[in-house]
């Protein structure tokens, strides 16, 4: 078995990160939401301050903040991986220096956002968080928000580096970038690993291999997305995909109205499975309007999440 894969597990679950109505950290909702998934065994291991948990929106110390949170919460009990991806290289090393300082061992890092940097400048910001920390470095490649692909040749040069170790694609404009990221770095890293990170993409990728899931989606669909990978595994393809179809029939409606990031909807979703309160997402996002989640809610109902 991959050696990631091994001590994180198949299920990556970015916690979304709760608010007050003013829109302040609620960090004790926070401890809160990590106990429910864990003790509803709703993933392997939990991600701090990635894309689900907004961490575009969030400020440096809110970020050191929920990343003590989570160490505290968990106890053990779950592996927690740190989002400390900035839109410099500077302020990455910095987050990644306090994620090692709370004894985090592996760091999700974002490919620089806002600036679309070439490939050369992609090599160099990783090249230079991995020679400045003793964190192990996932790359996260997610083009449609940072405006710039993470080309396999780059992938292939940075997995040389000790330890970056792998990467989450969530490349929804090549679904079939997974494949080419195994060609480019099995022979450089065999143990290399690759996930996935869109859960509309989990039954494609799981054919060309990808190992995991990193997953907003398990907040609710944890146990089914355990036993789509179970059934894959055990050649029973149908069903697998009779397991996907009602996590692709909810995913979909949180990209409502051309909705890219999905917390708005996700949000008042994932309460009405849980019965924790999350509070509204952090502006500039727009909150979920009554339509929107008529549709959401409906959906939910069909699929037996809630009554």
């Amino acid at each position: 078995m991959n050696k990631f894969v091994e001590k994180y597990g198949q299920i990556l679950l970015p916690l979304i990160t709760p608010y007050d109505e003013e829109e302040n950290v609620n960090y004790g909702t926070y401890a809160q939401l990590i106990d429910y998934v864990v003790e509803n065994d709703l993933c392997d291991s939990l991600i701090v301050t990635g894309t689900t948990g907004e961490a575009s929106l969030l400020t440096f110390d809110e970020r050191v903040k929920l990343m003590e949170t989570a160490v505290k919460a968990a106890d053990g009990r779950k592996p927690v991986i740190a989002g400390t991806g900035c839109a410099s290289t500077k302020e990455t090393i910095a987050l990644t220096k306090e994620a090692q300082r709370l004894g985090i061992k592996t760091c999700l890092i974002v490919c620089p956002f806002y600036n679309k940097p070439t490939q050369a400048g992609i090599y160099n910001h990783f090249e230079e968080v991995a020679k400045n920390t003793t964190c192990d470095i996932m790359l996260y490649n997610i083009p449609i928000f940072v405006g710039v692909n993470m080309e396999a040749e780059t992938v292939a040069r940075l997995a040389k580096i000790p330890n970056i170790i792998g990467i989450k694609d969530e490349a929804g404009i090549n679904p079939t970038q997974v494949t080419d990221f195994f060609l480019a770095t099995e022979k450089e890293d065999p143990d290399f690993a690759i996930y996935n990170g869109d859960d509309v993409m989990l039954l494609p990728t799981i054919v060309q291999g990808a190992m995991g899931l990193v997953s907003g989606g398990a907040h609710i669909f944890g146990h089914e997305i355990r036993r789509i990978f179970q059934a894959f595994a055990e050649g029973k393809n149908e069903e697998a995909k009779e397991l996907f179809v009602p996590i692709y029939r909810f995913c979909k409606t949180t990209g409502q109205n051309g909705r890219i990031l999905p917390n708005s909807i996700m949000r008042p979703a994932i309460e009405l499975v849980s019965g924790i309160h999350l509070g509204p997402a952090r502006s500039p996002l727009a909150p979920a309007t009554k339509e929107e989640m008529d549709v959401t809610v409906n959906v939910l109902k069909e699929i037996g999440k809630i009554q």
